[in-house]
């Protein structure tokens, strides 16, 4: 049996440490459809009792709706029981007159207006009013988010910010977060990064991490923590409809996903289990954050993130040639967790 991820794991040698399952809060920002306000809280809530107190916003999420629903239902924890991730690189700004709020996936946003910015002052005020809308004095992590068309300016002036914030300790653990792997790669090799959010690319239905991000990060010692291992959907409910990559998955991919739930199934494991489980294989991997919209969602999740696995199941993946046969499976070699650092 492959058994669950557990126990803590620090991120690089920043000293940050967070649980392998953690909350990604883009839906509690309203993406795709409103969540009410207690319902959020109660995503939240359920995530703190299950284990799960790690949670990664951005300003993105929502036009800082995100954070501030995170922001109030964390109100009165205490600050060193949970691990907290947000983003820079967007700035916020209020509207202007007559101007509409592109929501960019989310709806019932705030008034705001995104702004690219990747300077020292941007960064600063990004961050600065992260924390205003958090009601905290402090992050554990930020993440450059989404450069992949800025990097120029990343370079330039973005991630020397960040750098010079970590020095200061204003934050411990900084990286990049975005679903292009290559140029993940490319950044975790020319930069002291700490981290690395990596969504979609790491995946049963897409390994292409594999190629570029997971060597470089295991040779430089960068933690990798795995967002959308739904792939936007299509793992978690293989059904015409399914969203991949945030659009309608490709009738392609929909095959694939349902001979792997049927796999899956042969074995009494749920789909979104395997999924859940399938990152951890790779050592350089320390964590997954899982969206929920829903107290049973975000539940759902944390059960199915301590089901233990037969290995005869990832075997009977590669066997059908649903998995390649040179892919890291989840680890079944000692008292170790998948993934764990030592």
């Amino acid at each position: 049996m492959t058994q669950p991820p557990c126990g803590f794991r620090e991120l690089g040698h920043s000293g940050v440490t967070v649980p392998p399952l953690g909350l990604g809060c883009a839906p509690l920002g309203n993406l795709y459809r409103a969540v009410p306000e207690e319902q959020a809280r109660a995503v939240v809530h359920t995530a703190l009792a299950a284990g799960a107190g790690y949670f990664d916003t951005a300003p993105h999420y929502g036009l800082g709706l995100s954070e501030e629903r995170l922001g109030r239902a964390l109100h009165g924890r205490d600050r060193d029981g949970y691990t907290l991730a947000t983003k820079v690189g967007r700035r916020l700004r209020p509207l202007a007159p007559g101007e509409e709020a592109a929501g960019e996936g989310f709806v019932d946003t705030p008034a705001r207006a995104r702004v690219r910015d990747f300077s020292r002052d941007g960064i600063h005020a990004t961050l600065e009013a992260s924390l205003e809308r958090l009601g905290v004095d402090r992050v554990d992590i930020v993440h450059l988010h989404d450069v992949e068309h800025h990097l120029r300016e990343v370079y330039d002036t973005g991630f020397p910010a960040l750098a010079e914030l970590r020095a200061q300790g204003v934050v411990r653990a900084i990286g990049f977060g975005m679903n292009h792997s290559d140029v993940l790669a490319r950044l975790v090799a020319d930069l002291d990064v700490d981290v690395v959010l990596c969504a979609g690319r790491w995946t049963l239905l897409d390994r292409s991490a594999l190629a570029d991000l997971l060597p470089v990060c295991a040779r430089r010692g960068t933690s990798v923590v795995v967002g959308g291992v739904y792939n936007s959907g299509l793992l978690a409910d293989p059904s015409p409809g399914a969203r991949y990559d945030y659009a309608p998955a490709p009738p392609a991919l929909l095959h694939r996903a349902r001979q792997l739930a049927a796999v899956c199934a042969e074995f009494g494991v749920p789909l979104k289990a395997a999924a859940l489980r399938f990152p951890f294989g790779h050592p350089a991997v320390a964590a997954a954050v899982v969206g929920a919209a829903t107290p049973g969602e975000m539940a759902e999740n944390a059960r199915l993130f301590t089901q233990e696995i037969p290995d005869a199941l990832w075997h009977t993946l590669v066997a059908r040639g649903l998995l390649d046969p040179d892919l890291p499976l989840p680890r079944t070699d000692g008292p170790d967790t998948p993934g764990a650092r030592p």
